[in-house]
């Protein structure tokens, strides 16, 4: 059974390798730009936005795009632009977190699971296994909602909900190399496995890495956003980027861009990370084979 899953890790890092085409260098300048302004907005945010998120004007609800309002404004009269622009906070951070924990918990557990082998191997994946087995947003919903958690908790069911994708990654590529030569002589010359482990196969794994990072991060936004949008994680009212997605669309009729702008800001900054981890991967992979 461990053989056969072996194969199937392995067989899935070839194929998502095979899969892998080079984005257009446009393409890749624009994702660039994009992830550059959602960090800028995330970091100054409040500075940038022309008036504060949470401003209401009662005298200029509902207006569409203008001078005044370049996307227009909302049912409260909340200026739709800067609450885009605040709202990329907790549309990077949450994702941020959640992306660097799965990446610690999984490279760590993926590594010991496919090095050590055995009882621990065997520990490990019957717990991604389990993971695996169980809808994860639809357990997000529900562990969120019944405990009426706040943004963090929502992050942090996000987090053990990553981690096992991450593990299981990461053990069938540490398979593949703990068999190569370079790690039997190292074993033959007495190098503890620790220092194997976090000296010699991770660096070599790291593009692999990288890429999944971006990856996680690009889900976790949707699955943030998908939560914030059922009214879970962030309270009412938020500059957030899935909250304004459920207030705005049933503004749709009279500010279509409620709706839009949050809709698009999600679509564009998931897509961009992407596109970003692959060419860092791509950057990475290059750079180790020469």
């Amino acid at each position: 059974m461990t053989g056969t899953v072996t194969a199937i890790d392995t067989g899935f890092l070839q194929s998502r390798r095979r899969r892998r085409r080079r984005a257009p260098s446009a393409v890749v300048a624009a994702a660039f730009v994009i992830v550059a302004l959602v960090v800028l907005c995330a970091i100054g945010g409040h500075w940038l936005a022309p008036y504060p998120a949470g401003k209401q004007d009662l005298v200029a609800t509902l207006q569409g795009p203008s001078g005044a309002h370049l996307l227009g404004t909302d049912d409260l009269g909340r200026d739709v632009f800067s609450r885009i622009i605040v709202g990329a906070a907790s549309a990077l951070t949450g994702p941020l977190v959640i992306s660097l924990g799965a990446m610690v918990i999984g490279t760590l557990l993926g590594l010991l699971a496919g090095y050590r082998g055995g009882i621990v191997e065997t520990v490990i994946m019957r717990w991604v296994d389990l993971m695996y087995a169980v809808p994860q947003l639809l357990i997000a919903i529900v562990v969120v909602g019944v405990l009426d958690g706040s943004y963090w908790e929502a992050v942090l069911v996000l987090v053990v909900l990553t981690a096992p994708g991450d593990t299981r990654i990461m053990r069938g590529a540490t398979i593949a190399q703990r068999s190569l030569p370079y790690v039997e002589a190292l074993r033959v010359l007495g190098v503890p496995g620790p220092r194997i482990l976090l000296r010699h196969i991770w660096p070599t794994l790291m593009p692999l890495t990288v890429a999944q990072t971006f990856l996680n991060f690009a889900t976790s936004l949707v699955s943030l956003a998908s939560l914030s949008f059922l009214g879970l994680g962030v309270a009412p009212g938020a500059a957030d980027w899935g909250r304004m997605l459920a207030e705005g669309r049933e503004l749709i009729a009279t500010n279509p861009w409620t709706a839009v702008a949050p809709g698009i800001a999600i679509a564009l900054t998931a897509a961009s990370m992407n596109i970003v981890g692959d060419w860092l991967h791509e950057r990475l992979t290059s750079g180790s084979n020469r």
